[in-house]
């Protein structure tokens, strides 16, 4: 369950994907909405929670600029996104519905056993040009006057300080130094509780300082679990990971863009993509209790080989999520892969075999996953945990046998995966 628990809470009473247990934030995955009426979700949560996720991640509710009907927005998968600029925190009817309709698929997502993840966007309010729509002065912001917010300045991403304190592609960047600024950005974190919901995404949290999740957001949110936004960066001697780990150590989890970016740029590019670069690759790989995984979303589009990608963040560690413009909610393919995740993805995972075209692993004494870019089959030994038993192929029927001494002969067929357990 993610109610309750919170990244500290559930790491604190002994769960944690690093030793394979994945109670902690359900043994399934979270499927990602984005430009999705309330009530459309709310029409697909029996299919999904059949599915085997165990959340949903849907966008912000606070009503907000770009809208539907503006020429600009055509209903594609990156259009000028909806509901990422805030012009009233407290006002919950918005593009995506009313407010009742958001309480409504929440309580009906509860019934189906699916928990809510929710979009905050705590980093800046709308901006004030006219690019998309109607202009938005300073007057139309309820909550917020100029001196709540940074002076306009363009972001050097070589320098912290400009990272989080000027402005975001001209969105009005709220200053969280300010105790004003931070007392009506919880009542926005309060309204969400009140709704229901059981975790809360930070938008844009790499552009606000990490002192203001440690001090503020995640203990406003304590009783949730809370995931931050944060795309890497590395300069100044900080890697990307650090850069990850710096975020997470606020208490919360976060976006395994490390991962992401290994996947899209190295490995699932098509045949040729070297699988090796998937050892010890992400962000999952120094702390998977705190790694949301992910293949594609909103702002980053899916690998090449977007099923092998899946297939692998799927059955790997970490917390998964599948984003809904890449994948619809009965998917078959993704079906079978949570099942395998649900039933039988469980214990650390270890490396077996990487090399340019095969990566497999092992969920210790639990499941043998092979993945295969290239165009052909390929054939592979692989050590595993078992001895003298039988495995069955969960993706097909290339069924096999652990020898006495734990070697598996493995066929994968060509941009394609198996999954085998006793």
């Amino acid at each position: 369950m993610l109610k309750g628990i919170g990244a500290l809470g559930a790491a604190a009473a002994g769960a944690g994907f690093a030793t394979g247990n994945a109670a902690a934030l359900g043994s399934g995955a979270v499927y990602q909405y984005y430009h999705t009426d309330w009530t459309t979700i709310e029409s697909d949560l029996s299919t999904l929670a059949a599915q085997g996720y165990d959340a949903i991640q849907v966008p912000p509710a606070q009503f907000s600029r770009v809208y539907k009907y503006e020429r600009e927005y055509t209903g594609e998968k990156y259009d000028p996104p909806l509901g990422y600029q805030p012009i009233d925190l407290l006002d919950f009817d918005s593009e995506f519905g009313t407010e009742a309709e958001y309480e409504s698929m929440i309580q009906e997502a509860h019934n189906q056993g699916l928990e809510v993840i929710a979009d905050a966007v705590i980093n800046h309010m709308a901006a004030g040009g006219d690019t998309f729509d109607r202009k938005v002065s300073l007057a139309d912001l309820p909550q917020f006057g100029s001196d709540d917010f940074h002076p306009e300045c363009n972001i050097d991403y070589s320098s912290d300080y400009s990272v989080e304190g000027c402005w975001l592609v001209g969105l009005r960047d709220l200053k969280q130094e300010s105790s004003y600024v931070r007392g009506e950005l919880k009542k926005y974190v309060d309204k969400y509780r009140s709704l229901g919901v059981d975790g809360i995404r930070w938008d844009a949290a790499k552009h606000v300082p990490e002192s203001f999740f440690a001090d503020y957001a995640n203990q406003w949110a304590s009783d949730l679990y809370t995931v931050g936004e944060v795309i890497p960066e590395s300069y100044g001697g900080k890697s990307e990971l650090d850069y990850l780990q710096g975020y997470a150590d606020t208490g919360m989890s976060v976006t395994d863009y490390r991962l992401y970016n290994v996947m899209k740029y190295e490995v699932f590019t098509g045949p040729g993509g070297d699988m090796s670069r998937l050892s010890g690759a992400g962000f999952v790989n120094r702390d998977a209790y705190r790694a949301l995984t992910f293949a594609g979303n909103h702002d980053s589009p899916d690998p090449a080989q977007s099923l092998l990608a899946h297939a692998y963040i799927l059955t790997y560690e970490g917390y998964p999520r599948v984003y809904s413009e890449d994948y619809g909610v009965g998917d078959d393919a993704i079906r079978n892969l949570l099942w395998i995740r649900n039933e039988l993805a469980s214990g650390a995972a270890y490396d077996r075999v990487t090399d340019a075209d095969v990566y497999a692993f092992e969920r210790y004494n639990n499941l043998l996953v092979a993945i295969n870019n290239s165009t052909s089959w390929q054939s592979r030994t692989a050590y595993t945990s078992w001895r003298n038993r039988d495995l069955n192929d969960y993706t097909g029927d290339q069924n096999s046998r652990a020898d006495g001494n734990g070697y598996v002969d493995i066929s994968i067929p060509p941009e394609g995966y198996v999954a085998l357990a006793p």
